[in-house]
């Protein structure tokens, strides 16, 4: 013991995180104490667990810990440049697992499908990102693509590759996503400029754009719902 913190192993078995989830299941420890097993080590004057409790209440949750970036990350002492690798790969694993679990189910019939599919994959980024999805004859989704990426206020978007893409993968309709990072659910007047010229496109070339959504960390905008189209 050294200015009163106890190393993770000077722990008991049954406190310590690995030992925990490997006698009790991952159901029994702490978000802390999960981070704390992707980190491996604290320092001399905070263990492992320590350091991830600090760090999860300086952030707010594991929600805004998964918007930081490895530079970030790294302002917090005890985070090396290996640790906030380990941390940003861990939970972009997740958004993919969440995303592929919102897949299961392929058929689109409710725009709140198209937010439970979308939402883990642009709905906490920092950053702007316009993606495309392509639907069948039964509106089942075979295929989605990032179109475009931006900044924190737009992107810019190629029509002509949206309409190539579908003739390759012989989509009869699209679905196209984007995201505000500023949380704002309020279509701009680009947005609906852009959406007009693919709907417009897309009906002359017989690929129904079937709807629009705006998707924020725990809402989105639909064009369709809201009467725009």
């Amino acid at each position: 013991m050294e200015g009163g913190h106890f190393a993770i192993r000077d722990w008991s078995e049954d406190d310590k995180p690995r030992e925990k989830l490997m006698h009790k299941g991952k159901d029994v420890l702490s978000d802390a104490e999960l981070l704390a097993i992707l980190i491996g080590s604290g320092s001399r004057n905070e263990s492992a667990v320590a350091l991830s409790q600090r760090i999860l209440a300086s952030v707010g949750g594991l929600n805004s810990l998964a918007k930081l970036s490895i530079a970030q990350l790294m302002k917090f002492k005890g985070i090396g440049e290996a640790k906030a690798v380990t941390i940003v790969a861990a939970l972009e694993l997740c958004a993919r697992r969440r995303s592929e679990k919102a897949e299961e189910t392929v058929k689109i019939t409710s725009s709140k499908m198209v937010f439970k599919m979308m939402q883990p994959l642009i709905g906490e980024l920092s950053h702007e990102e316009f993606w495309v999805l392509f639907l069948n004859n039964s509106n089942n989704v075979i295929f989605k693509s990032q179109l475009s990426k931006g900044g924190i206020a737009g992107t810019t978007v190629d029509i002509r590759l949206i309409f190539k893409m579908a003739f390759e993968k012989y989509a009869t309709g699209l679905i196209l996503c984007h995201n505000h990072p500023s949380g704002s659910l309020i279509p701009s007047e680009a947005d609906k400029q852009i959406t007009k010229k693919i709907y417009e496109a897309g009906n002359k070339l017989d690929v129904k754009v079937l709807d629009h959504l705006i998707i924020t960390e725990s809402k989105y905008y639909s064009f369709v719902d809201e009467g725009i189209f």
